[in-house]
């Protein structure tokens, strides 16, 4: 791997726990919302979901 594409993926896992973290905090300080593992969870399904997307239509990427 190429040092850009490690870039990107170091990128990538640090937006997906900062988002995670965000939505973590906020059901936290909203006691209706309730259990923060659950939303962090279904958070990182979520954003596992349009990447698959993007690199489905990408083709994949290439050599």
């Amino acid at each position: 791997m190429s040092t850009l594409v490690l870039l990107v993926v170091l990128l990538l896992i640090l937006v997906v726990v900062l988002v995670v973290g965000a939505v973590m905090y906020t059901v936290h300080r909203v006691p209706a919302l309730r259990v923060p593992v659950t939303a962090g969870i279904a958070t990182v399904t979520a954003i596992a979901a349009v990447l698959a997307v993007i690199v489905a239509v990408g083709g994949g990427g290439g050599v």
